[in-house]
């Protein structure tokens, strides 16, 4: 149990540290990218495109391993088709992303900076968490 805390740890910390060393807590570099009809920054494409690597790696291991260092079993999503509720999320999430510039990773690192902006869109996303939480959340665990 420690060494998959520790993990999870070190895991956490060194995505932080990426996303400090690429800039992608800066919020004006974010909407930047997004800008594809004015002023556009490809630097983030070369960070999704970094982050390819080890997401391909982790697949291959997970595919030849029969269980992870530091857990019992592999936590992977069942292959399942969209439904609303993704479509509507990954919309919500894209339409937040672009307004603010912020995700929840790099908002999460950019706490590290002290700009005010990290801290209330930190504290926004916790709340949407929460209420999502107590609203939806517990119904359906109570179903299953």
């Amino acid at each position: 149990m420690l060494r998959r805390v520790l993990s999870a740890i070190v895991c956490g910390l060194l995505f932080g540290a990426g996303l400090v060393a690429s800039d992608m807590i800066n919020p004006a570099r974010v909407r930047a990218f997004l800008d594809v009809a004015g002023n556009w920054d490809p630097s983030l494409a070369f960070v999704m495109g970094g982050a390819l690597i080890p997401s391909t790696l982790a697949y291959i291991i997970r595919n030849r391993w029969q269980t992870p260092l530091f857990d019992d079993q592999f936590h992977v999503p069942p292959r399942t088709k969209p439904d609303a509720r993704l479509v509507a999320g990954a919309a919500l999430f894209g339409a937040g992303w672009g307004l603010v510039g912020f995700c929840p990773g790099p908002a999460i690192a950019a706490l590290t900076t002290g700009r005010w902006q990290a801290g209330l869109f930190v504290g926004a996303m916790l709340a949407g968490m929460i209420i999502y939480r107590f609203a939806y959340a517990r119904p359906a665990l109570a179903s299953r």
